[in-house]
């Protein structure tokens, strides 16, 4: 009698469709298992992240991927479970994904080119820096684009598997920037009173610092002129109105001393030559 209304009452013999009753409640309680562990999971990956130097979008990221790949291994569990060939199914996720990447490869570059300027951080927002695609100031950060404010007031999108891969100069990192100008003077002047009229210009010019000190230097001998180097340092906010006031007390110094500001030139010597007279 028993063993009759035990078997009577034995779900996995029951049938819904091809899929039996006891596969059904053993999928349900699979799920809810994988469903609890996906939570542990990502809880515990965002306590670790928020213990490390990363940024909270970096951080972001990561938890969304590893939650994915986490319900895709549940999708998968919850099918094997069911009876469902999960072969199939990883091979069906396997072509799509290769598709996906294919037509999307150039937007994966600049999602990896994105992780990668997060993680290595060689700029931040409100940096001016000098990129293979334009120079300007960063004003937006995504996976894909940064965008750079130009000093004409254009809005830049440079591509992040570009800035990734290539030369980055940063202006702003540094709290002091070098300014550097080439001038030129006459063979006819003495170096000495060249050096004097520079000096004079930068001792003028607003927000230079004294240390380092401002120098004067030779540079080169050209055809026409000799070749100077102006140097100094200024805080590097104050670097564009210091670079432009330098070039206008530099002129103003030359007039003063009669320092002669040379440009390419030619001079031509004529020379008779007189006729022997017998």
């Amino acid at each position: 009698m028993d063993n009759a209304l035990n078997e009577k009452l034995d779900l996995s013999a029951l049938h819904l469709g091809i899929i039996s009753v006891g596969a059904l409640l053993g999928a349900v309680v699979t799920l809810v298992v994988c469903i609890l562990a996906v939570r542990i999971i990502t809880v515990l990956l965002r306590r670790v992240l928020g213990k490390t130097t990363l940024e909270q979008r970096v951080s972001k990221y990561i938890v969304s991927t590893v939650r994915f790949v986490l319900w895709v291994v549940t999708v998968l569990i919850v099918a094997q479970q069911l009876g469902i060939p999960v072969t199939s199914l990883v091979a069906l996720f396997s072509v799509v994904s290769l598709a996906v990447s294919l037509a999307v490869q150039n937007v994966l570059a600049n999602v990896a080119g994105g992780l990668v300027l997060l993680v290595t951080k060689p700029f931040t927002v409100g940096n001016y820096i000098d990129t293979p695609s334009g120079e300007g100031t960063v004003r937006e950060m995504s996976l894909t684009y940064t965008f750079l404010e130009t000093m004409e007031g254009q809005r830049l999108a440079v591509p992040n598997s570009t800035l990734s891969s290539g030369k980055i100069i940063n202006y702003s990192t540094l709290a002091t920037r070098r300014l550097q100008h080439k001038i030129t003077a006459s063979y006819d002047d003495a170096v000495a009173d060249v050096r004097k009229a520079c000096l004079t210009a930068v001792g003028r010019t607003a927000n230079v610092l004294a240390d380092p000190a401002p120098v004067v230097y030779v540079s080169s001998y050209g055809e026409s002129s000799i070749e100077y180097i102006v140097r100094c340092w200024t805080k590097t906010e104050d670097y564009w109105p210091a670079y432009y006031q330098l070039l206008e007390e530099i002129r103003n110094a030359f007039n003063e001393a009669g320092v002669e500001m040379c440009y390419n030139h030619l001079n031509v010597h004529i020379i008779e030559k007189k006729e022997e007279t017998e």
